[in-house]
């Protein structure tokens, strides 16, 4: 398998994408692409069936060709087995599904003025009411999951799954913008943060020399 991704430091759907197949347990070799550097405009028109929908992250098993993170993890989740993804339980399955598919497609205040940005820390961020309304949701889905579900491990369903690896760049957001969150909230933070994956996902976030400059300023109202 091969997983094309973009600059670990900016690009949160690769790190969903990553995050995926390293649950899956499977083998995969990771390329990666400057999705800031002035060739990125070249490689995306000229990408062709190596990146279908001219953009990162995209999975390359054999003949198959799988985009968008949400894709390739039900891609991987088919190919294990859906209980290394998702809670066994109906209920809880039903929730962590909403809840994927909810970050998937929603957000976009706080996806928009708060960038994933690993390396950078802002202090005193001014953050727009449609953004904080973003927050307060996003907390509010990790209490109910956390308290219904989370009985088994510091992870939102207990043990880290699908709903962890789609929630992961929210987490590294609110480190980055310093957004003060409850302490249940904290502890599932540091639980993601401190995860050996996400760890190694950060190292090569560090290492990488790549800017993109409109990423590297604190937002402003």
């Amino acid at each position: 398998m091969k997983l094309i991704i973009g600059n670990k430091n900016y690009s949160s759907w690769s790190l969903r994408a990553w995050l995926a197949l390293k649950q899956s347990g499977l083998s995969f070799e990771e390329l990666i692409v400057n999705i800031g550097g002035e060739e990125w405009a070249s490689v995306r028109r000229e990408s062709g069936e190596i990146m279908p929908s001219g953009k990162v992250p995209v999975l390359w098993d054999g003949e198959t060709v799988i985009w968008d993170s949400f894709a390739i993890l039900e891609y991987l989740a088919d190919k294990v087995g859906r209980e290394r993804f998702w809670p066994k339980d109906d209920t809880a399955r039903g929730m962590a599904l909403s809840m994927v598919a909810e970050m998937h497609s929603s957000y976009q205040a706080l996806r928009s003025q708060c960038p994933m940005n690993v390396r950078k820390r802002f202090e005193g961020v001014r953050i727009t009411d449609e953004a904080k309304a973003d927050i307060v949701r996003v907390l509010q889905l990790w209490a109910e999951a956390r308290a219904r579900f989370g009985k088994g491990g510091p992870f939102l369903f207990g043990t880290f799954g699908a709903a962890d690896v789609f929630y992961a760049p929210v987490v590294s957001r609110f480190v980055t913008y310093g957004v003060a969150v409850p302490g249940f909230a904290q502890a599932y933070m540091e639980a993601v943060w401190e995860h050996e994956w996400m760890q190694a996902w950060i190292e090569g976030a560090e290492e990488e020399r790549w800017v993109i400059e409109q990423y590297e300023t604190a937002p402003r109202t």
